[in-house]
């Protein structure tokens, strides 16, 4: 295959991708003003649901603005030789392929986030701070960023450069080295993540004993899970939006209440929603998420290995010395229609995953104190309550409230 036929290929699949994704887009929109169904009619009142469409049109349109945007830009660096061009620049301050491969991802992360930052501001301080939702002050806003870009660096730079020196020591094999440290990463993320990564952002604290603490363990007693780490995290910080989820495995495994959880939810629908995540765990959902994941990732790694060699697939993005960091931006775009099919049937586990721990919530607890908070947090944050069937379908993971009220009623 020539260079040229490879570089066509590159712009056809991103530019399917977005048209696929904007026809997604468009016909979930035009069910927007569907009629909302009988069994959600107390979601919201007039008012509230009119407030909730104006949300939902105006982030469409917004997305619509973004992405857009983001392709062109896309599209524009690729036709006009853009990795070439920072291949240039980081060719020009070393020789060393792992500083090379550093300083081209440094420049392509940093770009493409300033690049972007406008329309981060405008959704945080003009739509969200409209709807009464954002709590982030410009101080938080502009220190998540350096934060979030300095965990990048340190993380996401440390495992390149190890991967690219698994590259240069062992070729086409290096993937197995790659599989083997990205796994124990994700491992040691997933026990960890809440005590050394959530504390750069956000303030955890032990929930307080007293009358919500003690139906919480209570319900864990009677189900048979050992629960000793219940935190409530300040998500009032930064969003009204309310959350709670469940990490770790073993001694290190804690349940997180957002604050905006306790103030938006009674008592005893803050512990449906925990008998919701009490049920991923016992149904055994985070280990199959997790060696689904890093099965995922070895098959990834190893069609790495296949064709990051191949020096058409920098020629392609007009580089014409091959290298491993071209060779991946290449493949990355060439590995994407896959990338969907795999995110399709991860969507498609995850969602059977959401009625199972619903039904497990609703069979331990209580179904009708579940079905009320989903409601709830659904018209707190002015959710879309007629989203269209091909868009669940595509980017769902997990079910519509009408789907998981309808289960809730007649699943179990």
């Amino acid at each position: 295959m020539k260079p040229e036929t490879l570089f066509y290929i590159i712009i056809g699949i991103i530019i399917i991708d977005f048209v696929i994704d904007k026809i997604l887009d468009s016909l979930n929109a035009r069910h927007f003003n569907d009629p909302v169904p009988q069994e959600l009619s107390d979601v919201y009142d007039t008012e509230e649901y009119e407030r909730s469409q104006r949300y939902k049109k105006e982030r469409f349109k917004f997305g619509m603005i973004t992405s857009t945007f983001s392709v062109l830009l896309t599209l524009g660096f690729i036709i006009f030789d853009g990795f070439a061009w920072v291949d240039e620049i980081a060719r020009s301050i070393s020789d060393n392929s792992i500083v090379i491969a550093l300083i081209f991802f440094g420049i392509i992360m940093l770009g493409s986030d300033i690049l972007m930052t406008p329309f981060s501001w405008y959704s945080t301080f003009v739509i969200e701070e409209k709807y009464g939702f954002n709590k982030t002050s410009k101080g938080t806003f502009f220190l998540d960023k350096i934060k979030g870009l300095a965990m990048t660096a340190v993380i996401g730079g440390g495992i390149l450069a190890l991967i690219v020196w698994f590259y240069q020591f062992a070729g086409d094999d290096f993937w197995w080295y790659a599989w083997i440290l990205i796994t124990i990463f994700t491992v040691f993320m997933n026990m960890f993540y809440a005590k050394l990564i959530v504390p750069l952002f956000n303030k955890q604290t032990p929930l307080e004993n007293g009358s919500l603490r003690d139906k919480i363990e209570g319900y864990a007693n009677s189900v048979g899970f050992k629960l000793d780490n219940i935190f409530v995290i300040d998500g009032s910080k930064r969003s009204t939006k309310a959350n709670a989820y469940f990490s770790g495995f073993g001694s290190e495994k804690r349940i997180t209440l957002y604050d905006t959880l306790i103030n938006d939810l009674e008592e005893e629908e803050i512990v449906a929603v925990l008998a919701h995540e009490v049920g991923h765990y016992k149904k055994n959902h985070i280990i199959i998420n997790l060696i689904a994941s890093v099965i995922t990732t070895g098959f990834t790694l190893w069609l790495l290995s296949v064709f990051v060699g191949n020096p058409i697939l920098s020629q392609a993005l007009g580089v014409a010395e091959p290298s491993f960091h071209i060779g991946l931006i290449a493949f990355g775009i060439l590995y994407s229609p896959i990338s969907e099919i795999t995110g399709l049937i991860m969507n498609f586990i995850s969602r059977k995953f959401e009625y199972q721990a619903d039904n497990f919530a609703g069979s331990t607890y209580d179904a009708d104190s579940l079905i009320s908070s989903l409601k709830k947090l659904s018209r707190n944050t002015l959710s879309n309550l007629t989203p269209h069937k091909a868009y669940i379908f595509v980017h769902y993971s997990h079910p519509s409230l009408l789907q998981r009220y309808r289960n809730l009623k007649t699943g179990f």
